[in-house]
């Protein structure tokens, strides 16, 4: 069975930074479109970020994009995100997810999901 596991979370002062990790097992990563969303108390999973099975294409959410950097490394089965000039708002967890056809914006759309990590920025 295909597992994500995310870590790289804590509590961090605004205007910090974080990089998150999201480690996938199988031999099969490569193939597979990764994302991060997150989700906020009270609130709907929001995109934060995706990108291609090869890294050649990457796409933000408007609320993060010039703050936050998606990369992998398929020999590492990993995906991360660079998170910097936190804010409060950025308060969440985030989930990594993946899909073999899918790098949108829509959570519904992916199969696999990590159980998340905790972000949280204080003011």
């Amino acid at each position: 069975q295909v597992q994500l596991v995310e870590s790289g979370g804590g509590l961090v002062q605004a205007g910090g930074s974080l990089r998150l990790s999201c480690a996938a097992s199988g031999r099969t990563f490569s193939i597979y479109n990764m994302a991060w969303f997150r989700q906020a108390p009270g609130k709907e999973r929001e995109f934060v970020a995706s990108i291609t099975r090869s890294g050649g294409s990457t796409y933000y959410a408007d609320s993060v994009k010039g703050r936050f950097t998606i990369s992998r490394d398929n020999a590492k089965n990993t995906v991360y995100l660079q998170m910097n000039s936190l804010k409060p708002e950025d308060t969440a967890v985030y989930h990594c997810a993946r899909d073999p056809n899918y790098s949108g914006a829509t959570a519904a759309s992916y199969r696999s999901w990590g159980q998340g990590t905790q972000v949280t920025v204080s003011s």
